[in-house]
Formats: C-alpha cells, structure tokens, sequence
C-alpha cells in the first residue's frame, strides 16, 4: 500500500489555486479573477488606490500631484473605471471653483489590503528581480 504525506499548507494552497483555475475555464468574460487584474493591473490603478487608501479624502489636483507622470486625461480614466467597479467614490461639492474629493469605498478599503501585500512583497523581492533579470539578460 503506498502512503502519501502531503503537506496541508500545500494542499490548501493547490486547492485555491485549482478553484480559481476551474472559475478562469469558464470564459475570459466570466473569470472574476481576470476582471479584477486587468482593472487594478493596469499602470495607474494600483497607485490611485494606494494614494487614495493614505488619505480619508483626496481631491483630485493633489491625486495628481502624488502620482508621478500620469496626465490629467489618464488620472480622469482611472478614477472613472474605479468608480464604476465601486472601488471610489468622486464627490462634488457645489462651490466655487468646483471642489470634488475622491475616497474609497468599503470595498475599495478591503482591495487596498491586498494592494499594500503586494506592494510589500515587490519591495522586498526587488532586489533579487533585478539580479534574476540582470543573470538573463548575460
């Protein structure tokens, strides 16, 4: 009779790994893994959420500011598609000059754990990314 020992941490990671595979076959449409990626993977996202995750409100010239290089049309793009995914919320408020203030919503808040993980894991790990891509590149 053969015995396998298997690991329960590897079982359990093999088990999420194999249930989001088997949601991703249903369809690029119809995989919410790939929807969430392509939205928060693009090159703002991510950034937007953090900066906006540091403050409890932050208006939209000073968003701006804080995110080196990104233009006005593109800052504009992102937050529109986070608010659409209900990630942020955009208030206006009626005065002069118009003051809008864009915060996370609860849900934006639990995505931003996540965003910081990440982050932390590539701040980390830079240093040996940069030394695996120097090695391949000879």
């Amino acid at each position: 009779m053969d015995v396998t020992v298997v690991d329960p941490q590897a079982a359990s990671v093999a088990a999420a790994i194999q249930n989001i595979l088997t949601v991703s076959k249903r369809g690029p449409r119809l995989c919410p893994v790939r929807d969430v990626l392509d939205r928060v993977g693009d090159k703002w996202s991510l950034l937007a959420i953090l900066h906006l995750g540091s403050a409890e409100a932050v208006r939209f010239n000073e968003l701006r500011k804080q995110i080196d290089g990104i233009s006005q049309r593109m800052l504009t793009v992102t937050l529109r598609s986070l608010e659409a995914d209900g990630l942020v919320t955009r208030t206006a408020y009626a005065e002069v000059p118009p003051r809008v203030e864009y915060r996370l919503t609860a849900l934006g808040q639990s995505l931003l754990g996540a965003v910081i993980a990440l982050g932390n894991w590539a701040t980390a790990h830079a240093p040996a990314i940069a030394q695996a891509r120097q090695a391949f590149a000879g």
